[in-house]
């Protein structure tokens, strides 16, 4: 018995493993075809965009939007894997068999939280990089001219005060956490806030003391432009300063969350953000687990029994619930209402009880 409960084992695993993946595969593909077509429409005008570079840029983007669906894909993988199960009726043989529905569900509550692991101590620092890459090739792609060519809706603005006066510098995309910009525009104040000068600027690069732009071109009020290959800008931000301020908690992969959460307290901004990602890639091997039990809760009955369609949309709607509370949490968490483990750990507890609470009432009583 303990041959064929193993045997079974790797057997259910496999198949487990394989609908998650499956899943997985189908949507990132279809993430790809989405946002290819995105930046074909935005490449349209740019005569250096190749079609190659185009498709890198958004297959460098789709891995961390793919991310926040781990869940989902588990969930749905799950269900599709016992749903083929119980129509082939390889589970009414495995219960004849003596297999109960706990030992069955077991492998794929390991394998879940086996590939909850390698989402986030791999996959969360390769999707981060390539983020970032992307990032790099989307400013070749759109910074070739002074002030970015073609611009976000908003970009990222950054206000800085000195002893000559005021500066307010806006960026349309952001790099390294903001320590590279590209698609640069400067609004230049004297110590009396009257207007000096506006400048466009290809990139700039945050370095010792100062901000250094290339491809500049200033225009005042009472002088034609003037073209520069570089400009410095003094300023008093570090490094870190900047990161905290332009990077977001997704952005920063797992194992660079610590040093951020530490580098922001020290420099007095709110950690709530990082911690509370920090807590949820923590979290998301048990998060994994508790869709598991929620896909078994629903896809367990037999086929014979009909009403499986009503089991599904149960199950797709309890995820959907589940996703609601977290989402309601993180902002909570980050308005400091709740504390970030809380957060993070509340959907794990939630959806995994009542998954537990479910198969508990099918199978033993």
């Amino acid at each position: 018995m303990s041959m064929l409960t193993n045997t079974l084992g790797r057997y259910f695993a496999g198949r487990f493993v394989i609908s998650a993946l499956g899943v997985f595969a189908s949507i990132f593909v279809l993430l790809v075809l989405v946002d290819y077509i995105e930046m074909v429409r935005k490449t349209s005008g740019l005569a250096s965009a190749s079609a190659i570079t185009v498709a890198e840029t958004s297959l460098f983007r789709v891995p961390q939007l793919l991310e926040k669906l781990t869940p989902f894909c588990v969930l749905i993988g799950a269900m599709t894997c016992y749903l083929a199960l119980s129509r082939r009726l390889e589970l009414v043989v495995a219960r004849a068999a003596g297999v109960s529905a706990w030992q069955f569900i077991s492998p794929a509550l390991g394998s879940a939280i086996l590939i909850g692991a390698v989402a986030t101590f791999i996959y969360n620092p390769v999707s981060a990089n390539l983020r970032e890459l992307s990032k790099r090739m989307e400013a070749e792609l759109f910074g070739s001219a002074p002030g970015g060519g073609i611009q976000d809706a908003s970009g990222f603005w950054l206000n800085q005060i000195g002893s000559d006066g005021q500066t307010i510098i806006n960026a349309a995309r952001s790099e390294q956490q903001g320590v590279r910009l590209t698609g640069l525009t400067l609004f230049r104040f004297d110590a009396d806030n009257q207007f000096k000068e506006r400048i466009e600027a290809r990139e700039a690069t945050l370095e010792q003391g100062h901000w250094l732009f290339k491809d500049v071109r200033r225009f005042a009020l009472d002088a034609p432009p003037v073209d520069q290959a570089t400009f410095e800008l003094p300023t008093t931000l570090t490094q870190a300063q900047i990161r905290n301020s332009f990077s977001t908690p997704e952005t920063v992969s797992f194992w660079q969350l610590p040093s951020y959460i530490r580098s922001s307290e020290s420099s007095g901004f709110a950690t709530a953000g990082y911690r509370l990602q920090y807590h949820k890639l923590l979290a998301q091997p048990f998060l994994l687990a508790a869709m598991v039990m929620l896909a078994a809760s629903v896809s367990l009955r037999f086929f014979r029994f009909g009403g499986v369609q009503k089991m599904v949309l149960s199950g797709v709607g309890a995820g959907f619930l589940l996703y609601v509370l977290s989402k309601v949490t993180e902002d909570l968490s980050k308005a400091e209402l709740m504390h970030p483990i809380a957060a993070a750990w509340l959907p794990v507890f939630v959806g995994g009880l009542t998954g537990f609470l479910a198969l508990l009432y099918q199978e033993d009583g």
